[in-house]
This record gives structure tokens, sequence and C-alpha cells, in this order.
């Protein structure tokens, strides 16, 4: 079975994208670059541009999964109100495209990638470039770019872990209205 796993590193200057192939339980980059912000004044327009990019990479590829990086916490709240936008603006592009979206804290991606949540861009950018046997001249000067491989290629992991198969719950009353037969009844006086 083939799946395409579209990764999107959220920014308000330079948003990258990359594109992974699964197939026969292999990944391989079809795809890596950047959506360059840079020439727009507006933020609005931004947030467009980023919306027909989007639109575009998946119009092009028509990717199985979207794996997007979750904006970190900083201290500037109107960076990370930007940010969010931007990750918004992709999201809803996935959205209205019925594309199914899994978000991936930044430590989470590094971590998965290297072992190590607080791995520099340039070491996740080396470990990419290993696991996918990528030439030299074929990685990116755009750190948005591996980052945004980096985002596929976590979530191509988690697919295959055994833990993905597990039932997932979104909270604890869900657990107990799918398992029933699990919990303990307190019984009546």
């Amino acid at each position: 079975m083939e799946k395409i796993i579209l990764g999107i590193d959220p920014g308000t200057n330079i948003m990258g994208y990359g594109l992974l192939k699964v197939c026969d339980g292999k990944a391989q980059m079809i795809t890596m670059g950047i959506i360059d912000l840079r020439k727009f004044g507006d933020a609005y327009l931004k947030l467009g541009y980023i919306f027909e990019r989007v639109t575009g990479i998946i119009d092009a590829y028509l990717p199985d999964e979207l794996a997007i990086e979750a904006p970190f916490f900083g201290k500037n709240v109107q960076s990370m109100l930007k940010l969010g936008r931007a990750q918004g603006v992709a999201i809803a592009a996935a959205i209205k495209h019925g594309v199914p979206i899994h978000e991936y804290a930044p430590m989470k991606i590094k971590m998965a990638l290297t072992g190590n949540g607080n791995a520099s861009k340039e070491q996740v950018a080396g470990m990419l470039q290993r696991l996918l046997h990528i030439q030299q001249e074929e990685m990116s000067k755009f750190m948005d770019a591996t980052d945004a491989l980096a985002a596929a290629y976590c979530h191509y992991l988690q697919m295959r872990s055994p833990i993905s198969d597990a039932p997932h719950y979104k909270g604890w009353k869900d657990f107990v209205n799918k398992n029933q037969d699990k919990v303990w009844k307190k019984a009546k006086p």
C-alpha cells in the first residue's frame, strides 16, 4: 500500500514543506521546499498566499495525510499569534481537501528523528539525509524545508508504531463509554 505524507513547518516569513512516499513500509523523499512569504508586507496577503500555495501542493501531490509542526510556546505573544494563523491557514487548506491532519510538537519531532528532543536543526537535517539517503545537492539550504520533512518522517514513524494501532480516546468519559465491560461500577445502596 502506498501513502503520501505532506509535512509542513509553519512560518510567517518562510514556511517549509516536505513530501514523503511510503511504499511497502519504507519511506522516501518526493520533494521538499519552501513557501517564501518575505515579499509580502501585508499579513493578510501572506495568509492568502499560504492557502493558495498549500492548496497547490495538495492538488499536485494528493497527500493522504498532513503532518504539521505545532507552534512552540514562546514569550512573544504576537509572534505566537501570527504563527498560529499561518498554521491555521495551512490546516484549513488540508481540511478543504479532506486530508487528515496530525500535529506534532517540535520536541517530539526531534526526539523521533534523533533521540534528542533538544537536537539542533542541523542534526535533524543530517539525520534525515542519512535515513532517506538524500544526496547533498538535494538538501535545501532552508532548515524550514528539512523541518517540514522531519514532521512527515515523524508521522511515518508514528504510523509504524504498534501503539498507533491502539484505540484512542478523547478523555475519561469517552473511555468509559467505549469500555463499559472494563469499568468498575459502584454498587447501589
